[in-house]
């Protein structure tokens, strides 16, 4: 016999990975990982862009007026001379490589607020001690208030979806998986912005976007799972083969390669963004979208299998329905461990042996009449012997 593939095997429920049957200990781990990220939170805090921190950002080019090469050091320290000239208390916060195609290397260097005269002051320093070309250095200030607008409107645009999502999938499933959904989505944000703390990449107006889009991704990956999980648990009370928490740990099995699959074609882009773009070209914008992007799907495809489903099984255990389909379940299989009832697999009929439900429908089948056949008039015999018999003795001829 040819063998299966993992993903049939799965699909059959022959492979049996008991994903739901551990869930204490997925709980286990996502409690750690939410721990490490509110302590990252508290202790380290984010590296607020200067679209919500505000502040002076000076573009500085990466060569001199003579075509010497600059450092980032270099300019680092000519920066923070330059504005600490005008400002003995401002100080640079970050400096930033960028590659340009085709135009070399240049720098961002984001620093302390600065006012429009001292901002000017501070260039004209700059282009003195690095000597480089004063059309090339420019200054952006940005205010924090922009930034505190852009974060409330994501708040607001998070609330709005999140009750949008809840509505859906109680009219769609029901409100427990609803609520297991939602906690999902939740737990994705939460690691998504622990690993953002932990890493100190900046948030900037493009993560905002990104933790957006990863919340959608991530409602489509569970939606498809509890789909499954709907179909193998309807009337599941009307038996006692299988609980409730083995027929969505059968679901997930199904629907485990589809999610894997659906996840690596939409992280090797994502991937590429992120490591190319941003690593190898020095795109700072793709840096920032492709971290969030990156880890959120990952996230999103593990806490649809591992977190989603399980949340969802403690949930329904409590409904007193589910809970007596349960117990009876289980009563049923101490019964036949026991001995006191035979497993139905041994009730089928033995070889050679004549099931009486199934001779009667063979007896039914032989006697009854073809379609559109006579019916059989009845042969009775007379003294003779001959059919016919009774019929009435007369004079008439015989023909």
């Amino acid at each position: 016999m040819a063998r299966t593939g993992l993903a049939t095997r799965l699909y059959q429920g022959e492979a049996n990975i008991n994903i739901v049957g551990r869930r204490n200990r997925w709980f286990a781990i996502a409690a750690i990982l939410v721990l490490i990220s509110i302590g990252s939170f508290v202790f380290r805090g984010f590296e607020l862009g200067i679209e919500f921190a505000g502040g002076t950002s000076f573009s500085v080019p990466g060569t001199t007026v003579s075509g010497e090469k600059l450092t980032q050091s270099q300019v680092s320290d000519a920066v923070e001379h330059a504005i600490q000239s005008v400002d003995p208390n401002a100080e640079v916060t970050a400096v930033q490589t960028v590659r340009g195609a085709g135009q070399g290397e240049s720098f961002t260097v984001r620093a302390s607020a600065l006012t429009a005269p001292q901002a000017e002051q501070a260039k004209a320093t700059l282009v003195e001690d690095l000597n480089v070309n004063p059309d090339d250095v420019s200054d952006d200030q940005v205010s924090a208030a922009w930034g505190g607008q852009v974060t409330r409107q994501a708040l607001i645009g998070l609330v709005i979806f999140l009750i949008l999502v809840m509505a859906y999938l109680v009219i769609r499933f029901e409100w427990r998986m609803a609520a297991a959904a939602v906690s999902s989505l939740l737990l994705d944000l939460i690691l998504t912005a622990g690993v953002y703390s932990l890493v100190g990449f900046e948030v900037t107006p493009s993560t905002v976007i990104g933790f957006l889009t990863i919340l959608g991704y991530a409602l489509y990956d569970v939606v498809v799972v509890f789909d499954k999980v709907q179909e193998n648990t309807r009337g599941i009370t009307a038996g006692s083969t299988r609980t409730y928490s083995e027929a969505t740990n059968l679901a997930v099995n199904q629907t485990i390669m589809r999610s894997i699959n659906t996840g690596l074609v939409a992280l090797l882009p994502v991937g590429g963004l992120l490591f190319i773009g941003a690593g190898l070209l020095g795109a700072g914008t793709l840096k920032d979208l492709g971290l969030v992007l990156f880890v959120g799907m990952g996230f999103g495809v593990i806490s649809s299998i591992m977190f989603a489903a399980p949340v969802l099984t403690v949930l329904k255990e409590r409904e007193p329905r589910i809970k007596a389909h349960t117990a009876r379940v289980l009563a049923r299989r101490a019964a036949v461990k026991a001995g006191d009832v035979a497993p139905r697999a041994e009730r089928q009929r033995q070889p050679n042996a004549t099931a009486p439900d199934e001779a009667a429908p063979a007896l039914a089948a032989s006697s009854a009449p073809r379609p559109g056949s006579r019916p059989t008039a009845k042969r009775n015999t007379n003294r003779g012997g001959r059919p016919g018999g009774n019929r009435p003795s007369g004079g008439g001829k015989r023909r």
